[in-house]
């Protein structure tokens, strides 16, 4: 125990100062638990209140995707770049290291494969099982309008309810189906279900008109999905499009893993939605960045 000889009693109390009480810098997570929000931290920058999120649950459904056939040689080297990844447990515990210490977003549900109704999830992990793992969140898929709608907005319910229990945050992932307009009025509506449902962040795909209000009608953040593979550029510009019109960041995949460049676009990609570099910008210091790497590798 404590040495209680000659203790000091003169105290100082600053009774003139008020107590200091830092609010939380994302958007409707001022009144959660100190835990929910220290996870959220992990996964969002305090600086900027955004996050460059990278994708890389593409295999859950789609099996070995183009690009993410060797995630120990394509997409560990990326890791040092990104403010937090998506993935399932079977790959975080077979293939990322431990030394990790950045956001990880854990797919939280499965089922059906490209060859099945996708709408027809359910819940794939335990609650256990990601608290075990230290994830910063859940994400869970949500498919307004699909035939299993009802079904999938109970899984995300469920694991709410389990998140709030252990203090981990649920990402509600809106899935189109092929049938379904990307438009403000879809989006609109998608994602304000999932917050309404207690989902701490929404991920959801960008629209060229009314994105504003998407995010406007949106109580908690919002993380664009990047979706199919783009141009760099075109990427670059609609990162730059979402997060200028409320986006707390993007959840990039095949437009980073998939580029000619993966570790120059991810870091572009960073610049743009932490600094709000323009695009073309960006699409430069993508380039010098691409350029540096192609004459390192000349070199050996």
């Amino acid at each position: 125990m404590a040495d209680i000889d000659d203790v000091k009693e003169t105290k100082n109390f600053f009774v003139d100062t008020p107590a200091s009480h830092e609010g939380f810098y994302l958007k409707g997570a001022h009144q959660l638990d100190w835990g929910m929000r220290n996870r959220l931290a992990r996964i969002f920058r305090p600086e900027s209140g955004r996050t460059v999120m990278l994708a890389i649950d593409h295999g859950y459904f789609l099996g070995p995707t183009t690009g993410l056939e060797r995630i120990d040689l394509t997409i560990v080297p990326l890791l040092k770049y990104a403010d937090a990844l998506m993935c399932t447990r079977g790959i975080l515990r077979s293939t990322i290291p431990a030394s990790f210490g950045s956001g990880v977003v854990m797919r939280s549900t499965g089922g059906p494969s490209t060859l099945k109704e996708l709408s027809n999830e359910q819940i794939a992990v335990d609650i256990d099982d990601a608290v075990r793992m230290n994830v910063s969140a859940m994400a869970v898929q949500v498919h307004i309008g699909g035939e299993f709608e009802t079904q999938t907005v109970h899984n995300m319910t469920r694991l709410v309810d389990m998140g709030l229990r252990y203090g981990v945050p649920t990402m509600g992932v809106t899935a189109v189906g092929k049938d379904m307009a990307r438009d403000a009025r879809y989006l609109g509506l998608a994602t304000r279900i999932c917050a309404e449902l207690g989902a701490q962040v929404v991920k959801t795909y960008y629209c060229d008109s009314g994105f504003d209000t998407v995010t406007a009608g949106c109580p908690v953040p919002i993380v664009m999905a990047g979706g199919k593979k783009l141009a760099e550029l075109d990427a670059l510009t609609m990162a730059y499009n979402a997060v200028s019109q409320g986006a707390a960041g993007v959840d990039m995949g095949r437009n980073i893993f998939q580029s000619d460049a993966p570790a120059a676009m991810i870091q572009a990609v960073g610049k743009v939605v932490h600094t709000l570099m323009p695009p073309k910008q960006a699409y430069d210091f993508y380039l010098t960045l691409r350029g540096e790497h192609d004459r390192a590798l000349k070199k050996k």
